[in-house]
């Protein structure tokens, strides 16, 4: 069949491939509810819809990728067990799935991990591996053992499994509110807004798709927009502070998503807050992002019918 020279490269992941996503792991995950903010809605002068991936059982979307991922191994595979690089929400996702379904898992972390977060992925039966003072160190020797072991790498967000995963967030937003015209998601690697917005572009009707990025870390921004912005700095939404999105979210971001803004400390310290005041709901500075963004754009978003995903809620109590 002849192709059309000007025809779009195929993406890594379609709509159908979110569609199965969802079927695969439909029993194993909370399906979150998706509920109107009056109050954060007169604040913003958009209508406010919040999507609480906050109460998944490891308290973040990152389970849907892991355990997609993880039910399209084969015994084989399974049985040697998997490794990953991780220090945040898809380490716990992982540990916590593989337990479940009896596959082994190990987790490489940085040293300087907080133990909090260390015990807690080994409370789900995953091995952990401190190695290195970075997260591309961690990495790095979770790629050596991975060879060396014969296990298998899953990554958090650069494999169109997980993207698929995620996406099935948007799936059941749109399901629960079906007049969203506009979805804003925290971008760090970009998977689950590369699964998100193949959802949104997928829909009958135009719905906009926002990323939303730590002004501390526009590692995604720079990539779309050809810039040189630093990705430096102590950020209160470390789970987005990514200093090397995915290739392949990438090309999904590129092609589908309509617009990346970036938020300052202020606004996600004041979104995080806000959230535990008015929806009595914690959720950590990643997952707050969102809500930050029409804080701090607020003509951007007014008059919209908004969805914001709170996609997790593992701060540091202390923090908060």
């Amino acid at each position: 069949m002849a192709t059309n020279p000007i025809a779009p490269p195929a993406l890594p992941l379609t709509v159908d491939d979110v569609r199965m996503a969802a079927m695969r792991i439909g029993g194993s995950i909370v399906r979150t509810p998706t509920l109107i903010s009056r109050t954060l809605s007169e604040l913003t002068g958009a209508t406010v819809y919040l999507k609480f991936e906050n109460l998944q059982f490891t308290a973040a979307y990152k389970e849907r990728g892991a355990l997609n991922t993880l039910l399209q191994l084969d015994e084989a595979t399974r049985a040697k067990g998997v490794i990953a690089a991780s220090a945040g929400n898809h380490a716990q996702g992982l540990a916590y799935h593989g337990n479940r379904l009896g596959v082994p898992v190990t987790i490489v972390m940085p040293r300087p991990t907080p133990t909090v977060k260390v015990m807690q992925t080994q409370s789900h039966g995953a091995t952990v591996v401190l190695e290195g003072e970075t997260f591309d160190a961690a990495y790095a020797h979770a790629r050596k053992l991975e060879a060396e072991q014969g296990l298998t790498f899953v990554h958090p967000f650069d494999d169109p499994r997980i993207m698929a995963g995620q996406g099935t967030v948007a799936l059941e937003m749109l399901e629960d509110v079906p007049d969203l015209d506009m979805l804003v998601v925290p971008i760090g690697g970009g998977g689950l807004i590369s699964g998100i917005a193949t959802v949104a572009k997928a829909a009958d009707r135009p719905i906009e798709v926002v990323g939303v990025q730590a002004e501390l870390f526009p590692s995604m921004y720079n990539r779309v927009h050809g810039t040189a912005m630093d990705c430096a700095g102590d950020t209160l939404a470390e789970g987005i502070a990514v200093k090397q999105p995915g290739g392949l979210t990438a090309e999904v971001v590129a092609a589908l998503v309509d617009d990346i803004v970036l938020v300052s400390e202020r606004q996600l310290e004041e979104a995080v807050s806000l959230l535990v005041q008015i929806e009595k709901t914690v959720v950590e500075g990643a997952g707050a992002a969102g809500l930050a963004a029409l804080l701090g754009h607020g003509p951007r978003f007014k008059g919209k019918t908004v969805g914001i995903v709170l996609c997790g809620g593992n701060i540091d109590t202390r923090l908060l």
